[in-house]
């Protein structure tokens, strides 16, 4: 009706809305800053030409959350004046608590990650350095700290219970960090959770030896190697169940380095091959969803589009594991997560049409 109705209270803070409203509202300004910085002269930046003045700054932003690098702290400090005034603009401001200038030789945390230059030899590195990007200490630390809690919380709960509680946690904690440089930081990570874990099997057995202990809840597992020439792995400490209910180590899982997207690509170019390709890539795709994703060609068997970056994706049993049906490759296929839903509600619609139209469905019963 294009009526407008004002609201009492503002967006909650941190809700589900809350990234793409600052999108919207911050878009344009890392071209602010490149506008900006182009114009400087050669002396302010240090930089011949308009185009790679243009190129020499970089401001990487999430939601709210941004960095801007340059070689030159006076640009940098130009460029924060910029966007202050920016952003007064648009009715915002810039925290001074969580605003500040720092070399990159010292270091500065950004979405749960430490990035840092360190000093190497000319035979390393051309330019006598290395950037490394680490899981950040108090990231590393909280979620110490959360397996350490749910470990103490579950004294007295089974085996598996235990391990189906860390297990989501383990593996979502490392998916987000197998893209940097986060090996030692996994090592650690197993040598905290191995006292810990054996603390707790002596806890629940203090009139039993340790050995007693260690054999309950610690067995071997012998990982496939991915070549056939190579041996397979044995681990001989692996916190597990009799039943075979193991929990997964944070350092067998594999570093997959994240590949920058291409220029100003954007998953709404129409780029489909380009953006299906990445998706393959991703280190949260299974190998058997992109299997899945070549098969189909990338699209939706139900609604038939192609499937963009940033989609919900679930495999689907074509013939139901209730009606026998396996996990192997030929009876599944790969759906948007609401295309799944709907294919679900059809399916249950069906039953119950058919149901009522068999007489030998009905209750014999009138009461």
């Amino acid at each position: 009706e294009g009526t407008l109705s004002s609201t009492d209270e503002g967006t909650p803070q941190g809700g589900i809305i809350s990234p793409l409203l600052a999108n919207i509202a911050l878009h344009g300004m890392e071209e602010t800053i490149k506008d900006y910085v182009e114009n400087l002269s050669l002396k302010e930046t240090k930089v011949k030409g308009r185009r790679e003045r243009r190129k020499s700054v970089s401001l990487i932003r999430y939601a709210d959350d941004f960095v801007i690098m340059h070689k030159s702290k006076e640009v940098v400090e130009k460029c924060r004046e910029v966007i202050i005034t920016w952003l007064k603009g648009i009715g915002l401001e810039l925290k001074p608590s969580k605003t500040r200038l720092i070399h990159v030789n010292e270091g500065f945390d950004f979405l749960g990650f430490n990035i840092r230059q360190y000093q190497t030899g000319k035979n390393q590195s051309k330019q006598g350095f290395k950037t490394l990007i680490k899981p950040s200490k108090k990231k590393v630390k909280e979620h110490r700290e959360q397996l350490t809690e749910v470990i103490d919380s579950y004294i007295a709960a089974p085996q598996a219970a235990l391990i189906s509680k860390l297990k989501p946690i383990i593996q979502g904690w490392c998916n987000y960090n197998r893209s940097v440089v986060s090996k030692k930081t996994f090592s650690g990570l197993d040598h905290l959770l191995w006292n810990k874990l054996q603390r707790w099997g002596y806890r629940r057995h203090p009139r039993k030896s340790k050995t007693w202990v260690n054999k309950k809840y610690w067995g071997t597992k012998t990982e496939k190697p991915k070549n056939p020439w190579e041996a397979p792995k044995v681990d001989n400490w692996t916190f597990m169940t009799k039943e075979g209910t193991y929990l997964p180590k944070h350092v067998k899982t594999e570093i997959i380095r994240h590949t920058k997207v291409k220029g100003t690509s954007s998953p709404y170019d129409g780029n489909l091959i380009y953006w299906n390709t990445r998706m393959s890539n991703h280190p949260e795709t299974s190998k058997q969803k992109v299997k899945l994703l070549k098969r189909q060609q990338g699209k939706c068997t139900h609604c038939g589009l192609t499937f963009k970056d940033g989609d919900l994706l679930e495999k689907h049993h074509i013939i139901p594991r209730a009606q026998g049906g396996n996990d192997q490759l030929n009876n599944l296929e790969l759906l948007h997560l609401h295309c799944h839903d709907a294919k679900h509600r059809t399916k249950i619609a069906t039953k119950r049409q058919e149901s009522s139209n068999d007489p030998s469905e009905l209750d014999n019963n009138p009461f």
